[in-house]
């Protein structure tokens, strides 16, 4: 049990970290690179670096909106 909602916690932190490296990095910018090389970076860096993107982008959501 405890293990099933671990996982489903890191698809989780996942997911909404490489939602917020296209808030970050990408906001507003139209990138051309070789198939898969995007989603690799942007996944890559939603991994490495989403404790610190994951609270800027939600942030910068904010700003943005209003």
């Amino acid at each position: 049990m405890y293990d099933i909602f671990g996982w489903l916690l890191i698809i989780i932190y996942v997911i909404i970290g490489y939602w917020a490296t296209g808030q970050t990095f990408y906001y507003n910018k139209f990138v051309i690179h070789k198939p898969g090389y995007l989603f690799g970076t942007r996944l890559a860096m939603g991994i490495f670096l989403g404790w610190l993107l994951i609270p800027t982008a939600l942030v910068l959501s904010l700003i943005r909106k209003k």
